[in-house]
């Protein structure tokens, strides 16, 4: 099972050389994956949580795939419906190529209200256009001359039934974000049920859990994945090993953005599972 990172690539104590210093302990530390998430503008709704600078996914994994040499780059999760499926289909896979095949596309439906009012994509239309524009890619990809690089794996990102289903139709692999483990035990056996429905085969698991190590055990029903003592974390993992996950991406982000302004914090919960995943390999 492969190990990725969610990085910040937003809040005050981001800039170009944080994000760096981020990718290069991320792959020094041996970790498969390195993902960042995506806002267009930075409107009232998504700045309460995500705050400025906010550096857009393309632009930044472009940087960063300069400053490494091995480590897989990609986005947890692009909202699908903020840019023309050409222009996603074209850099993503120019990105992929210039990266040397290094790039993941997770892909969301996305919730932000007034950014998607500011961008002028109907909300109330998102997964149509989700569905839309997955298509295209698709489509786009198969066209090796003009979009060269493509195709590049999709994860489809959500915790919904229909995000499920959209997993099944048209994903390499179904990429739920923070959960309960008895949550997504759940949620697995449904994608089965669904996939069996469509007559298509499951995709993979690859899901984005909480990292958020204490000093004393996290309990009660409502614990995600990922939170507690380095012994539950690494549980947690083997876990979601046993249940089939291809890829379980770590987000050592836990909704202060005042955490960007001391990453260690952040390296240093890496550093410990990392530790533990060398001993246990």
């Amino acid at each position: 099972m492969r190990i990725g990172v969610n990085v910040p690539n937003f809040g005050p104590g981001t800039d170009p050389g944080v994000l760096r210093d981020w990718a290069r302990t991320v792959e020094g530390l041996g970790f498969d994956l390195l993902m960042v998430s995506d806002h267009v503008v930075v409107t009232h709704d998504v700045a309460e949580q995500y705050p400025a600078p906010f550096y857009e996914p393309f632009t930044t994994l472009s940087w960063l795939a300069g400053v490494t040499d091995r480590i897989r780059l990609g986005t947890t999760v692009l909202i699908l419906p903020y840019r023309h499926p050409l222009l996603t289909a074209r850099m993503a896979a120019n990105l992929n190529m210039l990266s040397g095949g290094r790039l993941v596309l997770g892909v969301g439906v996305g919730w932000a209200r007034q950014e998607f009012a500011a961008l002028g994509v109907p909300f109330e239309r998102r997964g149509a256009l989700t569905d839309e524009h997955l298509t295209a890619l698709r489509e786009a990809w198969k066209d090796d001359a003009d979009y060269a690089g493509g195709p590049v794996p999709l994860w489809i990102g959500g915790n919904s039934a229909a995000g499920r289903r959209r997993a099944v139709r048209v994903g390499d692999a179904w990429h739920p974000l923070r959960f309960t483990l008895p949550w997504l035990h759940e949620a697995v056996g449904e994608l089965a049920s669904q996939a069996r429905e469509q007559g298509r085969p499951v995709p993979a698991l690859a899901p984005r859990i909480a990292l958020r190590i204490t000093a004393e055990p996290v309990t009660g029903p409502d614990r995600l994945a990922g939170e507690g003592t380095l012994e539950q974390v690494t549980a947690d993992l083997a876990e979601l090993r046993a249940l089939g996950a291809d890829t379980v991406v770590l987000d050592p982000f836990n909704g202060d953005p005042r955490e960007t302004l001391r990453p260690q914090t952040a390296w240093q919960a890496l550093a410990a599972v990392a530790a533990h995943r060398s001993r246990t390999e």
